[in-house]
């Protein structure tokens, strides 16, 4: 049985599949058909309107559009005929007279270009447009520039604004000939409310849109200017967006996104026009040793080091860490020396890192950010499910009815993944939004839940109590997959939502309608972030969703799961690496006598404790408790990252030896004894996981400055010098050794990676793509069943009182991420959010008597600060919102590091502050 529909073409048999164009299946036969309003890329719709791709269809009066005509059975369709290629060269001749000349065009080389070229058309005969006419050129943007005199209406902007990203920002305006985009209400681009995605960028034909990286000061200049163009994956956030890195004399020039199975394509302002921090002149390009009359505080230039550091070669650098860590090991025992790694870092440097700490050192203390943003979710969702991973690609939000989103802001933490959910609800999906926060999808959502700080858990379990009181849930599937049910009911039973509806804020009439629409639904998803796991009762939290999910059947089938959405590139990766205190490779109990005997078979010892590590938080309190005296830190940033964040910084002054190895002179790399410099991301090779699972391969794009090595091979000479005796020749011998204790990497090679660029785990064969869902039978628990955990509300460590009465809670911005080191240094995303700021409801400013924009302090029981606060409606009147990227004014100065008992993840999300004015 076959859908096929088989046709002529030019005179030769072709089929297409049902949804195949004209255009894409002479494509793929080979025959190039000129078009320019069409873009060859998913999410985007053929318009038709540009009439460059045109062919004949025999029987047929007039000819059509092929990047948006279907083939019908038996039809003979020609793209040769004499009439179909001189009404494309007509067309391509009347859009060549708008055009500047291509000698002092804005795109010399732009796609327009090759299509004139492909017709056979290099001048015109009719007259251009009146100059004035034409809207001035647009130079008001730091990412982008706007030159209008290149513009042929073909609408590729607007679509890729309005349904790609979804951000409609971009119209057109005017009639006929005068018809031209502008941005919202005809603002200058700078002006808009344009997030900088730059899809339109990519999407222009003509240079009409251009990135300013690319042109000069006359607006000319080339895209196709570039010596090399290298695929590798975004740094930034969980999403893992594929990139192109075009790279000219020796540095990324611009960067545009490709068809990666979770970004399709699309980028967002950190991956389109972040990139340039790897060129800053702050990155740290030679070994620095400290000068023994040097203190250790927060007072390094990063430009000039020189004050309290003095350059050293490797060597020398290398035998000063290793022996000052192995003088503690042999002094104190092992147990003296910690280690953070890093989800910024590949997956193989995550594993050596692990390895180094356990084998070296002969214990676990080892732990990297996941501590800081995800443990509790991790913790529930092994304690529920058997598996730390989502349980579903957040792409099959294409095959839900509905989908929660609660406790994350995608538009501004994930803003591909973003532009996902808001195309699911243009096409009718039902999005519920959960967050004390206002966050950006709620202009999308079908449901906002605006719910008091800190009552996850009793909302949670009102709308799960409903389902239960109306008989909502999956019965069957609860038989088949579940334990613990009835457990679970009793518990629900004293949630009505009109119990606590004071409680949660929530009015109990929304409750019950929202439990309705999503146990109602065929398909449901739930998303969460850190809003949800960076609480006390994180991991209750999350025990909540996956109850949830389960009691309505939404696990294990398209267009259901569960995704807690990851907030580094490497998050999902370093932890399945080992990257965490109590476990092994593919969270592996190190507790386990048969999983220890497996890895001393590997690694070729026994060195591996059966005694879980401790984690971040418990290792700096172990430093102020003497008990560790010594660590190495690679690529964390705990100096800013963790919460309380002075009582770090006296733990990471107080160590006897600390060696650090990053990219900049960090905030923490301000304490060490010795400062090792590495590779950027686009400076090495090496996989990565996202939040999908996806693992996907980075590629070397550009050297490292100056002697920056890349962060494996740092690693291994380390681990060398303290007597390991490793041997690795590249990052594909360390993946090999992952695949032997990983069953999780079953079927995933570096070959394989190397052409295909990613592969969703679990691969069942060498040719599976992946299992973008899992658990459809059964989960990798005892039994194979699933757990209810019934949760019971517990408050936050801290409540508001007459001293401290107002809520903070603290978040990334769209333009920043993890502490700044990066971002910071990024020109664009410095330029458009350069200054530390909080966010207060507009009314909260008029009683504390300041102008947005003004000055307020911040004060909580740990510490104060001082910055400019905003004016934000979606922040509650008793609420204040807090960006942790700047270090003038840092976060976590304020927050409290009380800590969830199960994830040991402190609570970030929630702490009581007084505010007034500065």
């Amino acid at each position: 049985m076959t859908d096929k529909i088989s046709f002529t073409l030019d005179g030769q048999t072709v089929t297409a599949a049902p949804g195949e164009t004209i255009w894409q299946v002479a494509k793929r036969a080979g025959t190039v058909i000129p078009h320019l309003c069409h873009k060859d890329q998913q999410g985007y719709r053929s318009d038709g309107n540009c009439r460059a791709c045109m062919v004949e269809i025999e029987g047929e009066r007039v000819l059509a559009a092929s990047c948006c005509r279907a083939p019908s059975e038996g039809m003979q369709v020609r793209t040769d005929s004499a009439r179909a290629e001189t009404s494309r060269k007509l067309v391509m001749e009347l859009l060549l007279a708008d055009m500047p000349e291509r000698e002092v065009a804005h795109d010399a080389g732009a796609h327009f270009w090759d299509m004139a070229e492909a017709t056979g058309i290099a001048e015109s005969r009719f007259p251009t447009m009146d100059a004035e006419r034409i809207p001035l050129l647009d130079d008001s943007h730091v990412a982008m520039r706007v030159n209008l005199d290149a513009c042929i209406q073909c609408n590729l902007c607007v679509r890729a604004c309005r349904e790609v990203q979804v951000n409609d920002v971009i119209g057109m305006a005017g009639r006929g000939h005068d018809a031209f985009p502008v941005f919202d209400m005809a603002d200058p681009m700078g002006d808009s409310t344009c997030v900088a995605c730059g899809e339109c960028v990519q999407a222009c034909p003509t240079g009409a849109l251009m990135e300013a990286s690319v042109v000069d000061a006359d607006q000319r200049g080339d895209s196709r200017d570039f010596d090399a163009e290298i695929a590798s994956v975004c740094p930034f956030c969980g999403v893992g967006c594929q990139v192109s890195l075009k790279v000219k004399d020796g540095a990324v020039k611009k960067v545009e996104g490709i068809n990666g199975p979770a970004n399709e394509g699309r980028l967002c302002v950190k991956g389109r026009f972040g990139y340039d921090y790897i060129h800053h002149p702050h990155r740290l390009t030679t070994p620095l040793i400290r000068r023994a009359d040097a203190p250790k505080g927060l007072n390094v230039d990063p430009s000039d080091p020189s004050t309290h550091f003095r350059e050293a070669t490797w060597e020398e650098a290398l035998d000063a860490a290793a022996q000052g860590l192995a003088r503690l090991r042999d002094a104190h025992g092992g147990q003296s020396v910690a280690g953070f790694g890093s989800a910024k870092c590949s997956n193989e440097e995550a594993y050596l890192f692990q390895k180094l700490i356990r084998q070296g050192f002969g214990h676990n203390n080892v732990d990297h950010c996941t501590r800081l943003c995800h443990a509790s979710s991790v913790a529930a969702l092994m304690e529920n499910v058997g598996s730390g991973a989502v349980t579903a690609t957040f792409n099959e939000i294409e095959n839900a009815d509905v989908a929660i989103v609660i406790g994350a802001n995608p538009v501004e933490n994930h803003p591909v993944a973003a532009t996902f959910f808001k195309q699911f609800t243009r096409r009718g999906g039902k999005l519920i939004v959960m967050d004390p926060r206002g966050v950006g999808l709620r202009r999308y959502a079908s449901h906002m839940l605006q719910f008091r700080p800190g009552a996850d858990v009793p909302l949670l379990n009102s709308i799960m109590s409903v389902i239960v009181e109306e008989g909502l849930y999956d019965q069957a599937y609860i038989d088949r997959f579940t334990e613990n049910w009835e457990h679970e009911k009793q518990h629900l039973a004293g949630f009505a939502p009109e119990a606590v509806a004071d409680l949660t804020g929530i009015d109990a009439a929304t409750v019950r309608e929202v439990a309705r629409v999503f146990a109602g639904a065929q398909a449901g998803m739930i998303f969460w972030g850190m809003g949800i796991s960076q609480h006390i009762h994180g991991t209750d939290n999350s025990r909540c969703l996956i109850s949830l999910a389960l009691m309505t059947g939404n696990v294990g089938k398209p267009g259901a799961g569960l995704h807690p959405l990851r907030g580094q590139n490497n998050v999902q990766g370093a932890s399945d690496a080992g990257l965490i205190p109590m476990f092994l490779p593919d969270y592996q109990s190190v507790t386990d006598d048969g999983v220890r005997s497996a890895f001393a078979g590997i690694w070729g010892d026994d060195a591996v404790s059966p005694e879980k590590g401790l984690t971040v938080t418990e290792i700096l309190d172990a430093v102020h408790a003497g008990a560790i005296r010594g660590m190495y830190i690679l690529g964390e940033n705990p100096a800013m990252s963790d919460p309380d964040v002075e009582h770090a910084r006296a733990a990471l002054a107080g160590l006897d030896h600390l060696v650090v190895q990053d990219i900049f002179l960090t905030e923490t790399a301000n304490y060490a004894d010795v400062i090792l410099p590495a590779a950027a991301f686009y400076e090495k090779t090496g996989t990565v996981t996202n939040t999908n699972r996806q693992v996907q391969l980075g590629r070397r794009a550009v050297a490292p400055p100056g002697d920056a090595r890349e962060d494996w091979a740092i690693t291994v000479d380390l681990a060398n010098r303290l007597g390991l005796g490793w041997h690795y020749a590249h990052p594909r011998d360390v993946f090999a050794e992952m695949k032997q204790g990983m069953k999780s990497l079953d079927n995933i090679t570096w070959d394989r990676l190397e052409q295909e660029g990613a592969v969703t785990y679990p691969s069942l064969s060498p040719e599976d793509p992946g299992q973008p869902i899992v658990f459809a039978e059964g989960f990798p628990r005892a039994g194979g069943r699933a757990r209810f955990t019934p949760a019971s509300v517990i408050p936050p460590d801290e409540q508001p009182d007459a001293e401290y009465p107002f809520v903070l809670t603290t978040g990334r911005q769209l333009e920043h991420w993890h502490t700044g080191s990066m971002t910071r240094r990024s020109r664009v995303l410095d330029a458009v959010e350069p200054q530390a700021n909080c966010s207060l409801h507009p009314a909260t400013l008029r009683k504390l008597g300041v102008a947005p924009g003004g000055d307020v302090v911040l004060e909580t029981r740990r510490g104060r600060i001082t910055l400019m606060a905003r004016s934000d409606r979606a922040v509650a009147p008793d609420m204040v919102f807090l960006p942790f990227a700047y270090v003038e004014a840092a976060a976590n100065i304020l927050t409290n590091p009380a800590l969830d008992p199960y994830g040991k993840i402190p609570e970030f999300k929630f702490a009581a502050v007084r505010v007034s004015a500065a």
